[in-house]
């Protein structure tokens, strides 16, 4: 039971690792140098045997670097490394025939042993290289359906051309040829007894064939071209019935009978299969009966006719790329235009093939054959051969540019001769039964040559061959092994010093930091009255109750205390310069310092070794950018000064330099309507007025645009002032004679019309009053008018 409960806690903390990425070794799920190993490859097992605290559980699994820090010793420490030896690497030959054509390398190395830990991956690299002039075994299989008639015509001399043809590209050429129709019974061919000795029978435009036949071996690879003629010229064609034919009967044949054709093991195979209709598949002999499917073996009767005709279904894709590849055969479909397409998808399922469109008469058969051996010697693709479930392989392929490619086990666009390389990257997923040794082989499609590479597993540990029954280290009473005891059933104890029977009641106490609380904090176990505390993926638990641990302080950004101070007891202690409670808060103000040498350029206060703008519109790492700030142009023309005209308080180049690094673009009109810039004007020295303005980019560069030169007014005329004060002063005067001349004349006036008024009233009362008196004396009142008429007359004048 409690070993279950311990297994129990274990998974949970494995799934703690897993939520949180942290030390995986410390997971708390090995209890054995055999699980330690197989957790991660980074994963080390401390065997010591004084190793680590007796207040810790599980504590030797861990990285390599924590176990040395810890005290144990290199030559204690189980970490076993995956490992790739070569066993055999023989150098890559240059040509293929001669006195050598039997000892041809085209893959190097030949052999390798590689010993793997789960996880833990290695590599190897492989060479392939094409040599020249190497031999070519052809074999020529060819549909000799009825539509297929004026092909037969055609090939009558092919062997001669072919060979004339192939003899430019190698000295040592082989020519066979086969022929197929279908299986000879229904539906697939007529099978009526008018029919059994003449499928042709009352067919008015070829009244005569052969009877129908699923595959005939008719020639063995033979440098003697001759004979390939003198075949073909016997041949004559059959009918089936339906259109497809039974030509994939006929590849698995001519691909697993390899004495009956000739195939030679040191040659480079090629298989022509000439057609102009599809081919029958898979589950297609159903319909004639046929249930068994094909067993991929050769069934070839003494006339060198296939005999599992009406046996077998025909085989499949899969069947026939296994068959094709494990006889190092290329495959190449000569079929016409309509075809194309069709055969196509085919070579996408079967490795190793190529097609080529034929003509309805099969005249290009030739160039198609060279073309189709050309692009398949400029390619080379690695396959893997019996890859064991648990390995996981990896390719990268380099070719003639010399550009890595990730992913890719192929090359393409060759010359021959030309070398390529391939990475191969491996690793184990898990560790099978001990002892298991398992292989796979790595071949170029097509070729003879292989990799073969064996595998063994480094899943144990040396430490268990030491391992001490009912060892003194155990009380007696457990098994010693990789440091630790297992002790036996009814035993606990890091020695197996206690029974399970005194962990009662009475006894945890001595566990508890206070009553009511959890045994050991609910972080360890409490075994011979004390507690063991756990080990966490987090960091290490510790105290008398498991009351502490380095991993529960502060963080700042998911660092423990910022990474500038250790956790203890879930408080930060911060390393000399900094403070906080997660010791992120730096004492050291060198980074607020401006270039001015100001702290934050005098706009913001320096806190935690950054600067905390405090001036409206202030921004940088140093508060050094404001436009509007009320001192940003003061600030600015100091630069303008140094940088434009070399005065100024900053004229010192090498001050000026360093203060002034603003972009300064100087122009001969200034445009002052943009919002985003601050207009600076000052006088300068002669008393001219200097203007630009000052903006900051989105990409936090500040710009100065300035006038060229600064504004100036001319000098003024003396002549020029003094006419425009007389001038001044005589308009003055007129206007003033003006408005008084005005004043004078509208006095006047009035005073006339007055006058009038009373003379009229006077003669008035002279003529026709009746009041009217006459004065006493006329003397006096002429008198009186003549003073009256002189008074008006002087105030007139």
């Amino acid at each position: 039971v409690h070993q279950k409960e311990r297994r129990t806690k274990a998974l949970c903390f494995t799934l703690c690792f897993t939520l949180t990425r942290l030390n995986v070794c410390m997971s708390g799920s090995a209890l054995s140098c055999e699980e330690c190993l197989i957790i991660h490859p980074s994963c080390a097992w401390c065997a010591q045997e004084k190793f680590g605290s007796a207040r810790t559980l599980m504590s030797r699994c861990d990285l390599r670097q924590n176990l040395q820090k810890r005290g144990c010793e290199a030559h204690h420490m189980e970490s076993p490394r995956s490992s790739t030896k070569v066993v055999k690497s023989e150098p890559l030959s240059s040509k293929g025939s001669g006195p050598t054509q039997y000892d041809v390398i085209q893959i190097m190395p030949q052999k390798i042993s590689l010993s793997l830990r789960p996880g833990d991956q290695t590599s190897f690299k492989v060479q392939v290289r094409q040599v020249e002039d190497y031999p070519v075994d052809l074999y020529y299989l060819m549909d000799l359906s009825l539509s297929m008639k004026d092909d037969l015509d055609t090939i009558r001399n092919l062997g001669t051309k072919l060979a004339d043809e192939m003899r430019k590209l190698t000295s040592n050429f082989r020519l066979g040829f086969g022929s197929f129709v279908d299986k000879n019974m229904s539906p697939f061919s007529y099978t009526a007894r008018k029919y059994q000795d003449n499928p042709c029978n009352g067919y008015k435009l070829f009244p005569s064939c052969v009877p129908s036949f699923g595959f005939r071996h008719l020639l063995s690879l033979t440098d003697k071209v001759d004979r390939f003629n003198e075949e073909v010229q016997k041949q004559m064609v059959s009918r089936n019935r339906d259109a497809p034919e039974g030509g994939f009967d006929a590849i698995l044949q001519a691909a697993v009978c390899k004495e009956r054709i000739g195939w030679r093991k040191e040659a480079f195979h090629l298989l022509v299969f000439a057609t102009d209709d599809v081919p029958h598949l898979a589950l297609d002999g159903k319909l004639g009966g046929l249930v068994q499917p094909h067993d991929g073996e050769c069934h070839m009767n003494e006339k060198n006719e296939y005999s599992g005709s009406t046996n077998m279904d025909y085989p499949s894709l899969a069947l026939l790329g296994e068959k094709l590849a494990a006889n190092n055969i290329y495959l190449i479909f000569a079929v016409t235009k309509r075809l194309y397409v069709i055969y196509k998808n085919f070579t996408a399922l079967i490795p190793g093939t190529t097609v080529e469109i034929l003509d309805q008469d099969s005249k290009n058969i030739i160039q198609l054959i060279v073309n189709a051996y050309n692009s398949i010697r400029s390619k080379v693709e690695l396959t893997v051969w019996d890859q064991p479930e648990d390995l996981s392989l990896s390719f990268t392929a380099t070719c003639q540019d010399g550009q890595p490619l990730p992913g890719l086990r192929k090359c393409a666009d060759l010359k021959i001769g030309d070398t390529v390389s391939f990475d191969v990257s491996i690793d184990a997923r898990g560790c099978p039964a001990p002892g298991t040794q398992q292989s796979f082989t790595i071949k170029p499609v097509g070729f003879k040559d292989r990799l073969e590479v064996s595998v063994d597993y480094r899943c144990a540990c040396g430490c268990t061959d030491q391992t001490q029954a009912n060892s003194t280290h155990c009380s007696s009473i457990g098994q010693y092994t990789c440091g630790i005891c297992h002790c036996d059933p009814g035993y606990l104890g890091a020695r197996c010093e206690c029974q399970e029977g005194e962990a009662g009641s009475m006894y945890l106490s001595a566990c508890r930091q206070a009553e009511g609380m959890q045994i050991c904090g609910g972080r360890g176990e409490c075994s011979c009255n004390q507690c063991l505390c756990y080990e966490s993926e987090f960091g290490k638990i510790y105290g008398t109750f498991c009351e502490c641990d380095d991993f529960s302080c502060a963080r700042h950004k998911g660092i423990l205390c910022s990474g500038h101070g250790e956790c203890h007891c879930g408080e930060c202690k911060c390393h000399a310069g900094y403070i906080g409670d997660n010791c992120n808060c730096s004492t050291d103000t060198s980074s607020c310092v401006s270039d001015d040498g100001q702290i934050c350029s005098g706009r913001g206060s320096c806190a935690c070794g950054r600067c905390q703008c405090t001036e409206p519109g202030a921004f940088g790492d140093t508060c050094e950018k404001c436009p509007t700030c009320p001192d940003a142009c003061g600030t600015k023309r100091e630069c303008i000064e140094c940088r434009l005209f070399s005065s100024g308080r900053l004229s010192d180049n090498q001050t000026c330099q360093r203060l002034c690094k603003d972009e300064i673009i100087t122009v001969e009109t200034l445009k002052t309507d943009d919002p985003n810039a601050v207009l600076c004007l000052y006088k300068t020295e002669n008393e001219c007025v200097m203007k630009f303005t000052y903006s900051e980019h989105a990409n936090g560069m500040s710009v100065l645009t300035a006038l060229k030169e600064p504004e100036c007014g001319a000098a003024p005329d003396a002549m020029t002032v003094l006419l425009a004060v007389v001038g001044s002063i005589l308009l003055v005067g007129i206007v003033l004679l003006a408005i008084w001349k005005l004043v004078i004349t509208v006095h006047d006036r009035r005073e006339f019309a007055r006058f009038q008024s009373a003379r009229s009233r006077a003669r008035y009362e002279m003529a026709s009053n009746p009041l009217y008196k006459q004065p006493i004396s006329n003397d006096y009142v002429e008198t009186d008018f003549s003073m009256y008429s002189k008074s008006y007359n002087g105030a007139a004048h």
